[in-house]
């Protein structure tokens, strides 16, 4: 039973990304939003099960791919697609909207991360590119501003220029080299941590001052500390 538990979570994942993306096509964003936190607790958890009962398998490995390529990876790409169909066709398009599609980018770029991080082997410790969970993150962010038109900004996070240009950032931040730190702690311990916790620090107070708004936030952030960590230990090699 217990060789079966972590791939079911994993599943989990799976069917919880599955609800979310039904929930885009619907402009159910708040939704939207919890199905997709619910399956990165999902993905989060499959892993430390799999490493609490000593069952770690390839298979897992390749159910872990396929389900974060769903909800990691389809459904921002959606949320794009359908930002920038609301734009073009704010009464409802009937069919395609082909200037929308490129939004579905995100979900290209993705697929090839997933398929590059299975076969990659410097990432055991940190990654190298942004994973995919942050790229939603960024993205549930710009959709969740748009929904409750967060500090005004929605007529901006709605415009073609951004939303394009947000498809693009992440498109390559995907698959880029640059290296990205890790947030999982192996110990509590300060040291060797130390940007860990500042940055998890940071990411709580805007969470509790900006709500909604601070997610796109935190990933931006997230990206400038991992460079600014990467160029800090090329300066100082050991």
């Amino acid at each position: 039973m217990k060789h079966h538990l972590p791939n079911a979570i994993t599943l989990l994942n799976l069917f919880l990304g599955c609800c979310a993306l039904a929930c885009v096509f619907y402009g159910q964003f708040v939704a939207v939003f919890w199905w997709v936190f619910a399956a990165i607790m999902a993905d989060y958890a499959d892993g430390m099960v799999a490493r609490l009962l000593g069952v770690q398998s390839s298979l897992g490995k390749e159910l872990d791919s396929l389900a974060d390529m769903v909800s990691f990876g389809v459904v921002p790409g959606a949320v794009y697609y359908t930002l920038l169909a609301n734009h073009f066709y704010p009464e409802g398009a009937s069919g395609l909207v082909y200037e929308a599609t490129p939004g579905f980018l995100v979900a290209v770029f993705s697929g090839l991360r997933l398929a590059k991080f299975n076969l990659d082997t410097r990432q055991a410790t940190g990654f190298i590119g942004l994973p995919t969970p942050s790229s939603t993150i960024f993205t549930l962010g710009v959709m969740l501003i748009y929904t409750f038109d967060s500090f005004g900004l929605r007529s901006l996070v709605s415009a073609p220029a951004f939303l394009y240009g947000c498809v693009l950032a992440l498109s390559y931040l995907l698959v880029s080299e640059i290296p990205m730190f890790s947030l999982k702690f192996k110990s509590f311990a300060w040291k060797g941590n130390e940007i860990k916790f500042i940055f998890a620090a940071i990411a709580l107070v805007l969470l509790f001052f900006i709500r909604e708004a601070s997610f796109s936030i935190v990933i931006l952030l997230y990206v400038l500390f991992s460079i600014f960590q990467h160029l800090t230990k090329r300066s100082h090699p050991i």
